[in-house]
């Protein structure tokens, strides 16, 4: 029997409204060409400021997958998160900017949900993602070592310097920082930079903490490389494994542009790749922390499985376990009941800054195969057996 299947302790603190509804709006994911219209209708009307749509939006998918507007209106989902055991990871989703001042702004948030989650367990992780501090195309100029004009330089240093503060911050706060992983082309840079703060603030725990995408080639070397500097160095590696969230786009831009496609040929080789990461990191606990960001329940169990084996505690601080809030909460809620470190990524933001996020997710759960039935499987069965 899987291990992952009391529904339960999946949704206990659910009310039977509330599951109708989220069954209801996978069941509309469900639907791929209803997704891509809907998806693309509520973008125009959400920026077009069209009044009644917030509202039901804020109603439908933000309840759903989304804490609130502010940190502030999130902290009710972060403290019924955390009387189940589970973590809450506040994730400030605004999207798509590209201006000084709102890279700026954004800065300022992050180090605000620093110091707003000083001696709150409740909130072990800081995250942001390296687009949110400066332009993909100038990551992408850097990675590549391009030669950069001397307002690029200057540009980059403000990159640099944003994500210097807000590690430094984390460092004297004791909290521990995830950068996300975006395009390949713009990873490069990011890796450096994340390189450059695990040198600088890991130098007795894991602070900084960077993300690694299975789906992609390349990656297991990537991190035994890592790992050697870390030796040489001698400073600490965290690692958020993912599979990642952007192959539709990555296999495009390869075809489009005529070089390897950076993606693994399979969901097959993916997912080896993703168990090759386990293994990795298991045989590497003296320098490596991993929090295994995954859906996958194979992949949840194998970590637990691996934990065992190596006969580790549950609570084992360099091993946690994570999923974004809304989706499976069968494994979050299996793993906080028995003690491991989990989870929720829990986004945030004004309705329509967030709108960009919920279209995304909403097409990944379309996109992901099993996803969305898994969701709506699990929310049928606890209706049902509610009503015995």
């Amino acid at each position: 029997m899987p291990i992952f299947n009391d529904t339960k302790v999946a949704f206990a603190d659910k009310t039977d409204a509330q599951l109708r509804k989220a069954y209801w709006m996978f069941k509309m994911i469900e639907q791929p060409a209803l997704t891509s219209l809907g998806t693309s209708v509520l973008n125009f009307t959400v920026h077009n400021n069209f009044p009644f749509v917030t509202g039901i939006v804020k109603n439908t998918l933000f309840e759903q997958f989304v804490g609130g507007e502010t940190r502030e209106e999130s902290m009710k989902v972060v403290k019924q998160l955390f009387k189940r055991g589970v973590g809450s990871i506040f994730d400030y989703s605004i999207e798509g900017k590209e201006e000084e001042e709102a890279f700026d702004a954004v800065c300022k948030e992050i180090k605000d949900i620093v110091r707003f989650s000083v001696g709150n367990p409740a909130i072990p992780f800081i995250v942001f993602k390296p687009t949110a501090f400066g332009r993909i195309d100038l990551y992408e100029a850097v990675g590549k070592g391009s030669e950069l004009t001397s307002s690029q330089k200057e540009e980059w240093q403000r990159v640099v310097k944003r994500f210097d503060e807000v590690c430094q911050l984390c460092h004297e706060n004791n909290k521990k920082v995830m950068v996300d992983a975006e395009e390949t082309w713009m990873q490069d840079a990011a890796d450096l930079l994340c390189e450059e703060m695990m040198e600088k603030y890991n130098q007795e725990k894991p602070i900084v903490w960077n993300t690694i995408q299975m789906y992609r080639t390349g990656r297991l070397e990537y991190m035994e490389q890592n790992l050697q500097r870390a030796r040489e160095k001698n400073y600490f590696i965290g690692y958020k494994i993912v599979r990642g969230a952007y192959m539709e786009k990555e296999r495009a831009r390869a075809a489009e542009k005529g070089y390897a496609d950076p993606i693994q040929p399979t969901k097959d080789a993916s997912d080896k790749n993703y168990n090759a990461g386990i293994d990795f990191v298991m045989n590497h606990l003296d320098k490596v922390s991993a929090f295994f960001g995954t859906h996958n329940e194979i992949s949840s169990e194998l970590v637990m499985d691996k934990m065992k084996a190596n006969g580790l505690e549950n609570s084992h601080p360099n091993i946690h376990f994570g999923q974004l809030y809304g989706m499976s909460d069968n494994i979050t809620f299996y793993l906080s009941d028995k003690g491991y470190n989990a989870a929720k990524y829990l986004p945030y933001g004004p309705v329509k800054d967030v709108v960009p996020y919920l279209t995304r997710r909403a097409r990944e759960n379309t996109s992901v195969a099993g996803q969305t039935g898994r969701e709506l499987g699990l929310i049928k069965k606890e209706l049902d057996r509610r009503k015995k």
